[in-house]
């Protein structure tokens, strides 16, 4: 559900390989999930190597202590029977406030392969009606599926030919190592 990058390169991987449902701000397919990086795609002026780029050098030219924390946050998981397994709306705090400690220098994370994860009760869910089996699942990282999400990324990276950052195809080829 909620996830915080390595760093600022690998931040700016996990925002170039952000997905979500068509919406009405792009045209056709509405509710197909499509590659939509920084959710910007309808909305970038240019090209999106020269995007990536641009956010990579602000890396390279950024102080590391002022550069701030990049997470991955996403309150639409589903079960098996296809129901949301986060409440959502003012329970969402509850995982914002973990975003909050982490950028106050408190590790309340583990290392996963795909980047670092509340550490298990790190996210306060008294008064909440979530089992154990549900934040387990929440946070659960397959490396199969990731695999394939791997490989589906190589793909959509193949979109941008020569305009793709190095940068990007080494974070890609990490995780991949990362998975095995």
């Amino acid at each position: 559900m909620v996830h915080e990058a390595f760093n600022w390169q690998h931040g700016t991987f996990v925002g170039s390989i952000v997905s979500s449902e068509i919406t009405a701000a792009a045209t056709g397919n509405f509710g197909k999930v499509r590659h939509d990086p920084f959710a910007m795609l309808p909305f970038c002026g240019y090209n999106m190597g020269d995007y990536f780029k641009h956010w990579l050098e602000i890396g390279k030219t950024t102080d590391p202590k002022k550069l701030p924390k990049i997470f991955h946050v996403n309150w639409f998981r589903k079960d098996a029977d296809g129901k949301f397994l986060w409440p959502g709306y003012g329970e969402n705090i509850q995982v914002i406030k973990w975003i909050f400690d982490q950028c106050d220098e408190t590790t309340n994370s583990v290392k996963s392969p795909i980047d670092l994860l509340p550490q298990k009760d790190a996210i306060d869910v008294s008064g909440l009606n979530i089992s154990d089996e549900t934040m387990n699942e929440l946070f659960k990282i397959d490396p199969a599926d990731w695999k394939k999400e791997a490989e589906n990324i190589r793909e959509f990276y193949k979109t941008f030919g020569d305009d793709l950052p190095a940068e990007l195809l080494g974070e890609l080829n990490a995780l991949e190592k990362r998975l095995l």
